[in-house]
């Protein structure tokens, strides 16, 4: 499995921005940060949305709508997954597992999913 993403930064930024309404200063450093995060988080546009202040921001949004919801739906299906798993109902658990991937658009996410599958692979 890769390493886990560092998403403090864009977590910061989306908070300032997003939520509490500072400007969004296009620097080096946050063009930087929303291109290295748009990867890692499975947006193969961002190069084009950072050529306009209204991109960047979508950018911006969506990243951290991406990182938000991922996060949420793993989260939740593990939960749900560990209980089928507790009550031997392996069939249920991978289907958590499944259903993750069948939606789920951010590599780190997907590769949790999968390895969690993986891991059941064995079970009865």
């Amino acid at each position: 499995m890769t390493a886990r993403p560092d998403w403090d930064a864009i977590r910061d930024l989306s908070r300032r921005v997003l939520r509490e309404g500072a400007p969004l200063a296009l620097t080096q450093d946050v063009h930087a940060l929303l291109l290295r995060t748009a990867d890692e988080v499975g947006i193969a546009s961002a190069a084009e949305a950072l050529l306009t202040d209204a991109g960047a921001l979508t950018l911006l949004r969506e990243c951290a709508r991406r990182i938000t919801d991922g996060s949420n739906r793993l989260m939740d299906a593990l939960h749900r997954m560990f209980r089928y798993q507790d009550a031997g109902d392996y069939e249920r658990a991978r289907q958590e597992m499944r259903d993750v991937l069948s939606v789920e658009v951010v590599p780190y996410y997907r590769e949790a999913a999968q390895g969690q599958l993986d891991d059941m692979a064995d079970a009865p």
